[in-house]
């Protein structure tokens, strides 16, 4: 069984309203090179969590730092027309992000949550996440 001592939170950087599924990602990914999808969990808009790389497996979502965490993605992150980073995220993924990662907090005793952004130049998840969670 994997230590794991990190919860990172992601979006997929697409447009507010962009229908996008685990399949979706698993696709971007495996053309990436990946061997599935990199996050553990994606929330879609409707607040409905889905699997995606089992807990057991190392996540492909955070570079230097897959090994012992978990990788949740929400669904948006960028405005509707897709050129600008914002927190799309709908109050029913709000309220799912904070159920999950409650869950996983006490599943995994002691793992601190974090932002994409505190390991990459990136905006990702588009809000802040030690404020929030």
């Amino acid at each position: 069984m994997r230590k794991i001592n990190r919860i990172i939170i992601h979006c997929t950087a697409t447009p507010a309203g962009r229908q996008v599924t685990v399949a979706d990602i698993d696709r971007w990914h495996r053309a990436r090179g990946f061997s599935q999808i990199g996050y553990h969990y994606v929330i879609y808009a409707d607040g409905s969590v889905h699997n995606g790389r089992p807990e057991g497996k190392i996540g492909a979502h955070c570079l230097g730092h897959n090994t012992s965490s978990i990788g949740i993605a929400y669904v948006g992150g960028l405005t509707p027309d897709g050129s600008t980073p914002a927190d799309t995220r709908t109050e029913a993924q709000k309220s799912s992000l904070r159920a999950l990662v409650e869950h996983l907090r006490a599943k995994y005793p002691g793992c601190t949550v974090h932002g994409h952004r505190e390991f990459a130049s990136k905006a990702c998840p588009c809000f802040d996440v030690r404020k929030e969670l």
